[in-house]
């Protein structure tokens, strides 16, 4: 037995000294950053919350945030559903719409509504055509156009939760439901909403912690007006090279996401509110 653990603990060596020094360490390195600072920067979070710009670039991520899990789960609940209820064919291209964006780079979607929401995109224009409006609007580098891209990316992790959590749901049980009197209307609100908010709570809380760290879609759509955390973690580094800065930052954000999933776990257990069978 000895000899068999001996032989493992060698086996696995070479791994654990790969993760201690290429992981490990320098996350080490990157959180001391975060508490002691530089000589250019000898308090990292004092300079973050005194910063009257960057409480309000956390708070405007925040609320993008918000905003982008509200309006996904209210469209993906709509769309799980009817995926529950189509069969055959029209089940497999429904699903295969659901799938399919998930296929194609972030970068090539984000850049394709950069050409439908710009001034003389097909929006605008069909907007104008309609008699709507008289000039195009400005849908792009604004919160706007962050908010249409993120939901378009993250519409998909909202979709496959839900559906989960929907196809596990008894009909039977919505049938006693109708056999008993109940109006459609208090059918879905006192049995078929809270079965399937489970999958509901999982997939808003898989958006939500998607869009806080979102980076490519705001930092191409929303620009130097719509910025947001990650992009200024990714200006520390890039523009500013205030590495302590940048740690505090990415701390922050670390903390904000593990005290998410904190609070998800407590709500539903995660295998059964992301992609269980």
């Amino acid at each position: 037995m000895r000899r068999l653990r001996f032989e493992a603990v060698l086996l696995v060596a070479p791994a654990i000294v790969f993760i201690v020094g290429c992981f490990l360490v320098p996350l080490g390195r990157f959180l001391a950053l975060s508490f002691i600072g530089d000589e250019h920067t000898p308090a990292p979070f004092a300079e973050l919350a005194g910063s009257e710009v960057y409480q309000r670039v956390f708070l405007a991520t925040l609320l993008v945030a918000l905003l982008v899990t509200v309006i996904t789960v209210l469209l993906a609940y709509p769309l799980a559903y009817a995926l529950c209820r189509l069969k055959g064919v029209w089940f497999l291209l429904a699903l295969y719409g659901v799938l399919f964006p998930l296929w194609i780079s972030t970068l090539v979607r984000t850049f394709s509504w950069m050409l439908l929401l710009e001034k003389n995109g097909p929006i605008n224009r069909t907007l104008i055509d309609l008699g709507l409006t008289d000039k195009p609007f400005t849908l792009l580098f604004n919160d706007t156009a962050v908010i249409i891209g993120m939901v378009h990316v993250l519409l998909p992790y909202a979709v496959l939760p839900l559906y989960s959590a929907m196809s596990r749901i008894d009909r039977r049980l919505l049938l006693a439901s109708d056999g008993l009197g109940a109006s459609p209307l208090a059918t879905f609100l006192r049995v078929y909403l809270p079965l399937s908010l489970p999958g509901l709570i999982g997939g808003a809380g898989f958006v939500f912690l998607f869009a806080l760290g979102f980076y490519i879609t705001p930092a191409i759509l929303g620009g130097a007006n719509a910025i947001t955390l990650s992009m200024l973690i990714a200006g520390f580094v890039s523009d500013r090279l205030a590495w302590p800065l940048a740690a505090a930052a990415s701390l922050l954000l670390l903390a904000v996401v593990l005290a998410l999933l904190a609070v998800v776990a407590r709500l539903v257990p995660l295998q059964q509110g992301m992609m269980a069978r």
